[in-house]
């Protein structure tokens, strides 16, 4: 009887067993601590630079590196030495690479749309920083992270009508764009040029691209120089090829500032000592150290948080008198 006793509570045993095991659900995983945006995980973020092609690029890049070495992010850069096709195949790489987000300064604003999608089917978040891209879908991309390009070129124009708002003769004006097709050229051209049309003393006798360096800047205002017999004014789309130009102003036996006055965007420590020098009548500014919103935003969007479509960032406009004052804080 003991035996049986015996027998019959170890079949209970196992059946109650049995029961248990079916009846309890294998626990749900929670998020890993790599896993996207995770607390505990770290974040991995392909930056696409577009070159190192003037004064403002090479702050941007420190300011985007250093930021994300202070927020503990691990950043995979790549150069693309303003060649569109070499950061499409960087973007690519990043996918390949599984990167959290993906970040870059379009070279030129169109033709993105298919590597953008393919960075959205493998569901890594973008934020375009700097400049932007020409596309209808807008889901392509988180946010924006940069400047007001055309609202620049409308400052720059609103300096030179009201400096000239007197003046009654023709005031010619000779244009160096930034790279063909990018979005700070188009933009500060389409901002530049709705505020002069309004007067039409103001012409633009000549436009042509300096492709943002300081050498293609010097080069195309030496043909300028030839070709146009009365120059009053040239606008330059950043400082490195209006410094360019200065230099060619000068060699022609001109004086930069007063013989034809200088309209200038960025804002590099360069310039401001050009405009102490006389030789830059304004700045229109536009801040390359987006290295900390980048950072903030990359964590918000990695954790799939929502942001806003658009950051843009403080700027001002620094006329001839007060670049003494403002020089000392130039950190790029």
């Amino acid at each position: 009887m003991a035996r049986r006793a015996v027998l019959v509570l170890t079949a209970a045993l196992l059946a109650s067993s049995a029961l248990t095991a079916c009846s309890t659900k294998s626990p749900t995983p929670g998020p890993s601590s790599a896993a996207k945006g995770g607390s505990k995980g770290t974040i991995t973020l392909g930056f696409a630079q577009v070159g190192a092609e003037s004064g403002w690029r090479t702050a941007n890049t420190k300011s985007v590196q250093e930021a994300a070495k202070k927020a503990g992010i691990t950043l995979k850069f790549s150069d693309a030495q303003q060649k569109q096709e070499n950061q499409i195949k960087a973007i690519r790489n990043f996918i390949q690479q599984k990167v959290d987000v993906i970040a870059f300064s379009p070279v030129v604003e169109s033709g993105w749309d298919t590597v953008l999608k393919e960075a959205k089917d493998a569901g890594i978040p973008v934020i375009l920083t700097d400049r932007a891209v020409d596309t209808k879908d807008t889901s392509l991309y988180k946010t924006f992270l940069g400047s007001d390009f055309v609202k620049e070129g409308k400052s720059a124009g609103e300096w030179l009508t009201g400096a000239y708002a007197n003046e009654q003769s023709p005031v010619n004006i000779v244009e160096l764009q930034g790279t063909t097709g990018s979005a700070p050229a188009n933009d500060r051209k389409a901002g530049f040029a709705d505020v002069i049309r309004a007067d039409g003393k103001f012409k633009i006798v000549a436009s042509q691209s300096g492709d943002f360096t300081r050498a293609k800047g010097k080069e195309v205002m030496q043909a300028f120089l030839k070709s146009q017999k009365d120059i009053d004014v040239l606008y330059a789309h950043n400082d490195d090829m209006a410094l360019g130009a200065i230099q060619a102003i000068e060699e022609s036996g001109k004086k930069p500032g007063t013989d034809i006055k200088v309209i200038s965007v960025d804002g590099i420590k360069d310039a401001f000592v050009a405009m102490t020098e006389g030789k830059i009548n304004v700045v229109v500014e536009c801040n390359p150290l987006l290295g900390d919103q980048l950072m903030e935003l990359t964590k918000k969007v990695a954790a799939g948080e929502s942001v806003p479509a658009r950051v843009e960032t403080a700027e001002g406009v620094f006329p001839q008198d007060k670049a003494a004052a403002a020089l000392p804080s130039r950190n790029y």
